[in-house]
């Protein structure tokens, strides 16, 4: 151990009393100063403290009750023991064991008897000392003898020791009350002790903190311990909510009513953590919300309001009222507005006079912000006394009746400076109400997390503006984040309207403002879009403010919430643009977690409904452009990288092609066309902090290892990949001019040591992939000019696959990072992949192939989804070999136990089988003869057994067996080793079909049925089972709720293109009339969302009945002949009119416009082909016995059809 530092000896010291040490010269490699004792030994030797407490536990535990000297020695010990410090923060290396504790408390609790009060006091005081401060865990039985001695005493004592004996008591039951129900009766019955001291009339302040203390232990919860009996909880509840209501008693000490109030919210908060709210209906969450608001302003001075007793949820509104007994002081003049709280203070344009010190305000100080965001108040904010003063005092002119919010006590430097007794009280006091503020915030937020999103939402507009600023300003979270005087209030808050704000993004997609307001009466969209506009504007204001790094994190992580979860697309343009510009300078703060959380930010911004106008022009601006006007003043002090992106001489570029346009300066603008094809600033800042080395010497980690050779912290470059991955996948069009950089980003990290690094690497690399696919995608209509050259994809992708990322696929150590590889290489553009060297293309294949036999299921389940994916590419799809391969990897993949692992290996399934159609179409019987019958069977089995799996399984497991029974041959059909499979795969689709399963399994059956029936060689005229398919599909189109489903089903009844298909008379009439009655009930739901798919309904069962008509022979007539006669028949015809004019679009559900087959019809086709059955139909010859009905049948449907006709061909 290195010697310490040489101290010059006191001047009353000799030096033969002073040790003698070698000088130390001063410097960093120095050893820590320790305070020497004048024996020149270390003060508090590690073992004392334990020497100390064994030896007194010895002698206790050798004394005996019969003792002749027991008083005395137990006071004596019992003082020895109280004077030692136990805190291990105190000495690291105290080393009591808990058992020890605990035996001796066991012991001196049977010596310590209910009569002798003043040592009961001690025994208490000793008992709440150790347990405290060692953080003993205690068996059963200590826990059973300590709180019944301490009940006990609660019984037999005095109530002048009921105050230690319930210390001791709170102490002990800490997290265990579950554990204490033989006496939770005792002290929460209906006469219990806790109730009789917690309860408001208790005029003993101490005595009623400690019992809340006591029932707030009670109720706390240990994480993997049983809750506290609902009973007890309710009881307790209750309590804490009397007590919050409850005004202090007259007379009462402030102090001691601000520990009883901290104490409540305490027990209300252990109350409501870990679960769902099970308090009671609305007025009870609204009284609580009452309580705690009230709370949030405790000690605000100016503040004067009268407080309703229950918020209610809007849209009974409810207004906080100026007290009357209270007169408003009128406006004073701006000079001396700020300083009136306090007399004899000068005037607030005059520079303060420094205390002592000579340093700056604390973080306690909070100055005055501007309330417009329509000006810079940046500037003033870089004078002198910028923070004391500027528009803040303009303002309150304006609204000269508000609250005043700006106390003396807020510009004070710190809470310690007052020397005499009364500035000491005022300061203890202040400390003691920003307690209680944020105890009430923490309340609040335990509120927020147990009670239901959606019966929250009723009380925004209590905790959040819903109008902009004008008249009285509202008591808001708003207002405590910009006002509050400590930045621990201030970040509380901040934490409560984050959670809220989380997961709020179907609540606030409400909000539009868009078109002008109406004049008679404001939409709720545009109060909730107001509110939108008062979080943005405040925020940014506190963000101007803000001194403290934690709270400044903590207002950027709120920011970062409110754009993830706005919806801008329905908001006026102009929020995001400040905020983006505000945010540049803090990316060179010197706290790192300020850094995080500003990419975090950026990362919102990038990815709140992408792309968004306002951002893609953000991005577009050079880089200089936007710092101006955003200049805040912890640039001066906090900027550790230079202005303007300009890197210093020892940072190292990563690529010449970044980097020239990382150095433009605001005096040399570009033309258009370099803007637009230059990468974006925030790529180029991520490249930056991924890539480069940071300067160590002005940034606060110092944990770089010297000569500017450190990166950046972790976190911060974790982000800006996470930033990184989220500009690629929402703005992949202004990304793609810098590929080959990120590209080399990614390469770099899958090539660091450090696994979390690597993952976001292949990440990134995975969502640069998917842009390029996405851009090839026909639907989505991007010009060849426009897309990333195949060429080009393949030189990426080439480089990639020959670089670390084999390591990373092969890196078993850690299977979170093979699996990100693993999802890499699914995401290469398939026309790219056609073009790879066949090495390449190999190395792909055999990886995947191998890792579907990886013992991680999370790499298993990556592998199986990429040979789905390749299954699909075109240079792979016709290789027999390959999908043999593939199939075989996948049935053993159906089999696995997780079944993550069978839902990805059936939709590999799905998509294999898809390919088979896709070959059969356009290769040919060749491709059907090579692949194995033997594998086709297994696929079919197999198919079969994963349909009566969980539904994420079944719903793909369907669709493969819709596309194998499509794809079977007549020679497989015919024999007998496929007759049981076939049999068992089609009433398996039926029991699907009417099975209680999700729709979309639903939907994927009826499909599947209908994909089946295009196939010519299944013998649906004799099956045993056709009956079955037609029947399930019937009861489904006339009964199920969902209309998608509905429609499915009506599009599979019409795919069979012959009549011997539908079978006898009697299916073919069941048919006819489940579509009819399906088609005149076709708008009869309870459910409003199904409406938007009634006309692509109606339009699916249309085309059915036109199809059956088309399809119908002579012994068909009489039923037809009966329905289209009466007054179905009427019905019918109307919505065939509408259908045969498309009348009615498709609507939502996609596939109205098409036929069953899939081909789309113009009107003239579909009345061309209605013509064609008519005279088909006129051709009919009537045979059997049955002759004549059939003939008035026909004349029934021809008039029909030819008044059908007649009627959409005229005018």
């Amino acid at each position: 151990m290195a010697a310490p530092t040489g101290l010059l000896a006191p001047a009353l010291m000799s030096r033969s009393d002073v040790p003698v040490f070698s000088p130390v010269a001063l410097s960093a490699e120095a050893a820590p100063f320790t305070p020497l004792g004048t024996d020149g030994w270390r003060l508090g030797s590690p073992s004392d403290v334990e020497k100390q407490f064994y030896r007194c536990a010895a002698k206790l535990r050798a004394l005996r009750a019969d003792s002749g000297q027991l008083r005395e020695e137990l006071n004596l010990l019992f003082d020895q023991l109280l004077s030692e410090n136990y805190n291990k923060t105190f000495d690291p290396n105290i080393n009591i064991r808990p058992e020890d504790v605990c035996t001796l408390l066991k012991h001196v609790s049977c010596l310590v008897p209910l009569s002798q009060e003043h040592l009961v006091i001690k025994l208490c005081q000793l008992v709440h000392h150790l347990l405290n401060q060692l953080k003993v865990i205690m068996d059963e039985r200590t826990l059973d003898v300590l709180v019944n001695y301490t009940a006990g005493a609660l019984k037999v004592c005095s109530t002048w020791t009921h105050s230690d004996v319930l210390l001791a008591l709170s102490t002990i039951v800490y997290g265990n009350g579950p554990q204490c129900h033989q006496h939770l009766n005792d002290l929460l019955g209906e006469d219990g002790v806790l109730l009789l001291y917690s309860s408001p009339s208790q005029p003993n302040m101490e005595l009623r903190r400690v019992a809340l203390t006591c029932m707030a232990n009670i109720c706390l919860r240990i994480p993997g311990q049983p809750p506290l009996d609902d009973q007890y909880r309710s009881v307790s509840f209750r309590v804490f909510l009397k007590t919050l209501q409850s005004h202090k008693p007259p007379n009462t000490d402030e102090l001691f009513y601000c520990m009883v109030i901290q104490a409540a919210l305490k027990g209300l908060q252990c109350c409501l953590s870990g679960g769902k709210w099970k308090f009671g209906g609305g007025e009870e969450v609204g009284s609580v919300l009452a309580a705690l608001k009230r709370l949030l302003f405790q000690g605000t001075p100016g503040v004067s309001v009268e407080w309703p007793g229950v918020l209610y949820p809007s849209p009974l509104p409810q207004y906080e009222g100026l007290s009357a007994s209270k007169p408003v002081e009128p406006p004073k003049p701006i000079e001396s507005q700020k300083d009136s709280a306090v007399p004899g203070k000068t005037s607030g344009n005059k520079k303060r006079k420094s205390r002592g010190k000579g340093k700056k305000t604390s973080t306690e100080s909070r100055g005055d912000e501007g309330e417009e965001d329509d000006q810079d108040p940046v500037p003033e904010l870089q004078k002198g006394g910028g923070r004391e003063g500027g528009r803040g005092e303009v303002e309150s002119l304006s609204k000269p009746s508000g609250p005043s919010l700006y106390p003396s006590w807020k510009k004070t430097s710190s809470d310690s400076e007052f020397s005499d007794p009364e500035g000491s009280a005022q300061s203890k006091l202040r400390l003691y109400h920003g307690r209680v503020r944020q105890g009430a915030l923490h309340c609040l937020l335990a509120v927020v997390k147990a009670v239901e999103k959606r019966t929250l939402y009723g009380y925004w507009s209590s905790f959040i503006p819903d109008s902009p600023v004008g008249g009285l300003p509202p008591l808001t979270l708003l207002t405590i984040i910009r006002k509050d005087p400590s930045p621990k209030v201030r970040a509380s808050a901040l934490q409560v309207l984050s959670a809220m704000l989380d997961g709020s993004r179907q609540f606030l997609a409400v909000a539009e403002d868009t078109a002008s307001p109406r004049t008679s009466y404001t939409p709720f969209s545009f109060s909730l879009a107001t509110s939108v506009r008062e979080l943005h504007r405040a925020l940014s204001l506190a963000l101007l403010a803000e001194t403290s790094p934690q709270t400044l994190t903590q207002v950027i992580k709120c920011l970062a919430y409110l754009v993830a979860n706005a919806p801008y697309h329905r908001l006026r343009p102009g929020l995001l643009s400040p905020l983006w510009k505000q945010m540049r300078p803090y990316v060179r703060h010197r706290d790192v977690n300020v850094r995080v959380s500003v990419l975090t930010l950026y990362g919102a911004l990038v990815t709140t409904q992408a792309p968004l106008p306002e951002v893609q022009l953000l991005l577009r601006q050079p880089e200089g452009s936007s710092s101006s006007g955003s200049f805040t003043p912890q640039d001066s002090a906090l900027s550790w990288r230079q202005r303007d992106g300009v890197s210093s001489p020892s940072r190292t570029p990563v690529k010449p092609s970044l980097q020239s346009s990382h150095t433009h300066s605001p005096h040399n603008p570009r033309t258009p066309g370099e803007e637009d094809t230059a990468p974006p600033w925030l790529l180029q800042l991520c490249v930056s902090l991924v890539t480069q080395p940071r300067e160590d010497q002005s940034d606060s980690e110092g944990a770089g290892t010297g000569g500017g050779a450190a990166l950046e912290p972790s976190p911060v470059r974790l982000e800006a990949l996470q930033v990184m991955s989220h500009l690629v996948r929402g703005y992949f069009s202004l990304a793609q001019a810098c590929l080959c950089e990120i590209g080399q980003v990614s390469a770099r990290c899958l090539g660091e040591t450090d696994p979390s690094i690597q993952l976001h690497g292949a990440k990134l690399l995975e969502e640069l992939g998917t842009g390029i696919i996405q851009q090839y995608r026909p639907e989505n209509n991007v010009p060849e000019s426009l897309r990333v050259p195949v060429s080009q994809v393949v030189l990426f992708w080439s480089e990639v696959l020959s670089g670390p990322l084999n390591g990373a696929l092969q890196n078993e150590q850690h299977p979170t990072l093979q699996t990100s590889a693993c999802d890499t290489l699914p995401s290469i553009l398939p026309q790219a992949f056609a073009q790879l060297p066949e090495k390449t293309q190999l190395m792909c294949i055999t990886v995947l192939l191998g890792l579907t036999y990886s013992e991680n299921y999370l790499v298993k389940t990556a592998a199986v989804r990429a040979l789905g994916v390749y299954i699909l590419f075109p240079c792979l799809r016709e290789d027999v070999m390959f999908v043999a391969d593939t199939a075989n990897t996948i049935l053993a993949a159906l089999d696995d136990r997780s079944p993550n692992v069978r839902a990805k290996a059936a939709w590999s399934l799905g998509n294999l089988t898809d390919t088979l159609i896709v070959n059969m179409e356009s290769v040919g019987v060749d491709f059907q003869e090579e692949l194995s019958d033997m594998l086709l069977l297994k696929m079919l089995q197999a198919a079969t057994r994963a349909s009566a799996d969980k539904d994420r399984v079944k719903s793909n497991a369907v669709r493969a067996l819709g596309n194998l029974l499509h794809f079977l041959r007549q020679s497989q059909l015919s024999r007998s080793a496929f007759q049981r499979p076939l049999e068992d795969a089609v009433l398996a689709l039926v029991k699907t079909v009417q099975s209680e399963a999700t729709m979309k399994v639903r939907w994927n059956a009826c499909y599947a049925l209908g994909n089946a029936f295009r196939n010519p060689a299944l013998p649906l005229d004799s099956a045993p089972w056709s009956c079955d398919a037609f029947s399930s599909l019937c009861h489904v189109v006339t009964s199920c709720k969902n209309f998608k489903v509905r429609i499915k089903s009506a599009a599979a009844l019409a795919v069979p293109a012959k009549r011997g298909c539908y079978g006898d008379l009697k299916q073919f009439s069941c048919v006819w009339r489940s579509l009819a009655t399906a088609l005149e009930n076709s708008e009869d739901t309870n459910d409003f969302l199904e409406y938007r798919y009634s006309a692509s309904l109606r339009h699916a069962l249309s085309q059915a009945l036109l199809h059956l008509l088309g399809v119908s022979q002579s012994q068909d007539m009489p039923a037809l002949g009966a329905s289209l006669a009466g007054e179905e028949g009427r019905g019918i015809k109307e919505h065939l009119i509408k259908y045969l004019r498309a009348e009615e679009g498709g609507g939502e559900g996609a596939e109205g416009e098409k036929d069953a087959v899939g081909n789309r019809f113009t009107p003239q086709q579909r009345v061309g082909g209605l013509l064609e059955t008519l005279i088909r139909l006129k051709e009919l010859k009537a045979e059997g016995k049955g002759w004549g009905e059939e003939e008035s049948g026909k004349e029934v449907v021809v008039h029909f059809l030819e008044d059908l006709l007649k009627t959409c061909e005229g005018p």
